[in-house]
């Protein structure tokens, strides 16, 4: 099992290494070159800067039972099709279930953008968003037996 970090945005990759790194879990950044990350515990692939370029690289590199930290439905999508666990920066696990619902709002989002509409951004981030991210996280780590 590894953990593959869509990188690009992600507000927890420091967190993400520092728990990887305890549980002795490999784990690969994944960006495109408008990043720079060089984290002690963590191996940074980078990419061109292609339209989704990054995650075709991620979906190549992920197998069955390993954990994907990203922000992005389609890329999630691709990854729960290759039985990978895989999670947003705020703890929230991607699933079969769930996951129609959410590439249907991305796609309502998307068409009221074209027509011209406007859209809140996200919210600040909190402290409790960090907190849920590192509970799911070390407990799918933990239930893997993974855990020192």
């Amino acid at each position: 099992m590894k953990i593959l970090i869509d990188a690009d945005g992600c507000p927890v990759v420091d967190i993400t290494v520092r728990i990887a790194k305890k549980h002795n879990v490999e784990c690969l950044i994944l960006c495109d070159t408008s990043h720079v990350f060089e984290k002690d515990g963590a191996t940074t692939l980078t990419f061109s800067k292609g339209a989704d370029s990054v995650d075709f690289a991620l979906v190549n590199r992920v197998e069955a039972g390993d954990i994907v930290i990203t922000q992005d439905y389609g890329l999630a999508a691709m990854c729960l099709s290759k039985n990978a666990l895989v999670i947003n920066q705020n703890g929230m696990a991607y699933t079969a279930d769930n996951m129609d619902a959410l590439l249907l709002a991305r796609h309502t989002a998307r068409k009221i953008r074209n027509a011209g509409g406007k859209l809140k951004g996200p919210k600040k981030r909190m402290a409790g968003q960090d907190e849920a991210f590192v509970q799911k996280l070390t407990g799918l780590l933990e239930s893997r037996g993974d855990a020192r």
